[in-house]
């Protein structure tokens, strides 16, 4: 029986627009020098603010939907309401790459960088498109600094996509690690459960590359043709030819 091998297996959809709807409500206004910082009502935002984030919200619901262009059209609405809104320039950063506009794509991250250095969101979105340019200096670079944030809740996302880029440039050491650390911050993460398992099979470590893929696939819900895929490779190269036949889809 051969068995190649296959591409890395990656669920990046989710990590792409669940994480820009984190992160798509409008910054509270900035106390002036020595006033103390009170509570932000609703009352604190004003009327075009209100404007520029619900079509911010609707974009980000239309791409999150596939609907592309209906999404652009929402950003640009909310960035002419807001042109200092950060999160609308992610987002039309995700837009352009999704639509294969390099260019535009980024312009887009870029200004949500000039506008918010900080925001881990961004930093992650631009390192992942940069990755898929295979430009993977400059995407752990974003992913590093992403990580380095103060206070970054989505950091176990930041170091799966990290390895998958390390992998994509041949660095398997590099992704074992940033994948195990992903892994140990959130181990109910199916994709980094997979990936690793994909890099610790390439690396010739097919009896740890066994625990993982097992976690994935011992529930009937959470396992896929590609999981069982690589469990069945896996087995071959353990020369396990019983665990072949009992992995195939």
């Amino acid at each position: 029986m051969s068995l190649g091998r296959s591409r890395l297996w990656v669920v990046v959809a989710s990590w792409v627009v669940g994480a820009w709807i984190a992160g798509c409500a409008l910054p509270p206004p900035q106390p002036a020098p020595g006033e103390t910082r009170d509570r932000v009502t609703e009352s604190d935002e004003s009327e075009t603010s209100k404007r520029a984030r619900v079509r911010l919200e609707l974009a980000s619901a239309y791409f999150s939907r596939g609907q592309h262009t209906t999404a652009l059209d929402e950003v640009k609405q909310a960035v002419s309401l807001n042109p200092n809104l950060g999160e609308a320039y992610n987002l039309r950063g995700l837009i352009y790459a999704a639509l294969g506009d390099d260019t535009l794509a980024q312009e887009s991250f870029k200004r949500a960088l000039q506008i918010n250095p900080n925001d881990g969101d961004s930093l992650h979105n631009y390192g992942w498109y940069q990755c898929q340019q295979k430009r993977y200096r400059e995407a752990q670079a974003m992913f590093q600094q992403a990580l380095a944030t103060q206070q970054y809740p989505s950091a176990p996302r930041t170091l799966m996509i990290s390895g998958v880029c390390h992998a994509r440039a041949g660095e398997w050491p590099e992704a074992e690690l940033a994948l195990t650390k992903a892994y140990e911050r959130d181990p109910s993460n199916l994709a980094t459960a997979v990936n690793l398992a994909e890099v610790l099979l390439r690396r010739g470590e097919a009896e740890r590359a066994r625990f993982y893929i097992r976690r994935v696939n011992s529930t009937p819900n959470q396992s896929s043709a590609q999981t069982l895929w690589l469990a069945a490779r896996i087995e071959h190269k353990l020369n396990n030819r019983q665990g072949v036949n009992e992995t195939r889809p």
